[in-house]
C-alpha cells in the first residue's frame, strides 16, 4: 500500500554499473521469459501510420473495432512496441492502439518537435485506429514523457476522451524543479554488430529491472540496422535540441477535460510520495492515485502484471462509477 511511511527509509537502489548494460552478460542471446510473455508478445495485432504535419506517425492495434477504445503511450525514446506484452490483456474487451510518436521508433523525424503536435499525433492515431467509433469515448493511457504529452491532450482535447491514466509521469513541486533531457543532440553511436548494441541499451533514467526477458525485447525494437554498416538507435537523437516544452504541466493536469487516474511505481526516484501528495494536492484529492510496489520509474517493466491488474480493476470501476465522484485514497493503518 501507499502511505506517508514515516519513520520508515526505503533501501537505497542497487548501483548501477558504469561500464556495460543489463544485457551485457547475454552476449545477444535472447533472455529466458516466462509462458505468459512469450504467449503475449506472440499475439498477433495489425500496423498502421497517419500522416500529421508531413511526418508519419506509426501505430499497433490489437481487439475488435468497434469496441471501447485504449490508446497507449510510450515515454521519451520508445516506441508501441514497449506495449506488446501489456496490450494483448486487454484487447478481448477493448479496441487497443499504441502510437510511436514522430522522431521515435519507426516513426518519421521532424525538423523540430513541440507538445502540441505530439498532442495532435495522440488524436490523429486513435481516429486512423477507430478508436472514437466505439461506444463510449476512448482512454489514453500514457506512461512517463507520454503522460506530460497526455495532459496537453486532456487539456486540448478532453472532450473527446473519457479519461487518462498518468503512469509515473512528475508534475513537481516548486521546490523541486524539472530536470529535462539533455539538449546537446550528439548523433546516436553506430554499434559493429548487434550484440555490441544490446550490451549498451539502458533505461532512462537508470534504473536496474529484474525482468530482463522485457528489457531485452524492447531493445531489440529499439535498433535498426545503420546505413554504414552495424547497427543504431532508431529515435532522432536530435529530438530535444529542437523542442518547445509547452505550458507548465501542473496548469494543464488541472486543466483537464477528461476524468484523470494516476499509476506510480512505488520505488520510483521520479515520483516520492512529495511528489505524490503535491499532484493529489492539485487534483483536489479527487482521482484515483495507485501505487504499484516493487516498482520504479518503467513500470509496466518492473511489475507487469501487477500493472495490468491495477489498470483493469480501474477500468472496470470507471466503466459504472460516476466521474465526478471523491476518490480518496486509502491510507494503510499504524502498526505497533
Amino acid at each position: 500500500m501507499s502511505g506517508e511511511n514515516k519513520g520508515i527509509v526505503r533501501d537505497q537502489p542497487p548501483e548501477i554499473p558504469s561500464e556495460g548494460g543489463p544485457l551485457a552478460e547475454f552476449k545477444g542471446a535472447v533472455p529466458p521469459a516466462p509462458e505468459w510473455f512469450r504467449k503475449a508478445v506472440a499475439t498477433p495485432y495489425e500496423t498502421g501510420s497517419v500522416e500529421v504535419q508531413g511526418a508519419k506517425v506509426t501505430y499497433q492495434r490489437w481487439g475488435r473495432r468497434g469496441a471501447p477504445g485504449l490508446l497507449l503511450v510510450h515515454g521519451n525514446g520508445a516506441h508501441a512496441h514497449w506495449w506488446d506484452f501489456i496490450a494483448p490483456y486487454f484487447a478481448e474487451e477493448y479496441n487497443v492502439a499504441a502510437i510511436t510518436f514522430a522522431g521515435m521508433g519507426d516513426s518519421d523525424f521532424r525538423e523540430s518537435y513541440n507538445m502540441a503536435t505530439f498532442a495532435e499525433e495522440e488524436v490523429a492515431v486513435a481516429e486512423a485506429a477507430g478508436l472514437f467509433d466505439g461506444p463510449t469515448k476512448p482512454i489514453i493511457v500514457a506512461h512517463s514523457f507520454g503522460g506530460f504529452v497526455t495532459l496537453v491532450t486532456g487539456a486540448k482535447y478532453g472532450d473527446r476522451f473519457d479519461g487518462m491514466v498518468i503512469v509515473d509521469s512528475p508534475v513537481n513541486p516548486p521546490e523541486r524543479p524539472h530536470r529535462g533531457p539533455d539538449r546537446k543532440g550528439r548523433p546516436n553511436r553506430v554499434y559493429p554488430d548487434l550484440a555490441a548494441a544490446l550490451s549498451r541499451f539502458r533505461l532512462a533514467p537508470p534504473q536496474l529491472c529484474e525482468n530482463l526477458y522485457a528489457v531485452d525485447y524492447i531493445a531489440r525494437w529499439s535498433l535498426k540496422k545503420a546505413d554504414e554498416g552495424g547497427w543504431t538507435w532508431k529515435f532522432d537523437p536530435m529530438i530535444w535540441k529542437h523542442f518547445d516544452p509547452g505550458k507548465d504541466p501542473g496548469e494543464l493536469l488541472q486543466a483537464a477535460r477528461c476524468r484523470v487516474a494516476i499509476i506510480r511505481g512505488e520505488n520510483s526516484s521520479l515520483m516520492p510520495d512529495e511528489v505524490r501528495e503535491y499532484m493529489r494536492k492539485l487534483l483536489g484529492y479527487q482521482v484515483p492515485f495507485i501505487s504499484i510496489p516493487h516498482a520504479d520509474h518503467h513500470v509496466m517493466l518492473d511489475q507487469p502484471i501487477a500493472f495490468v491488474a491495477a489498470l483493469r480493476t480501474m477500468l472496470a470501476e470507471w466503466t459504472h462509477s460516476d466521474p465526478h465522484r471523491t476518490v480518496t485514497e486509502v491510507q494503510p493503518s499504524s502498526q505497533a
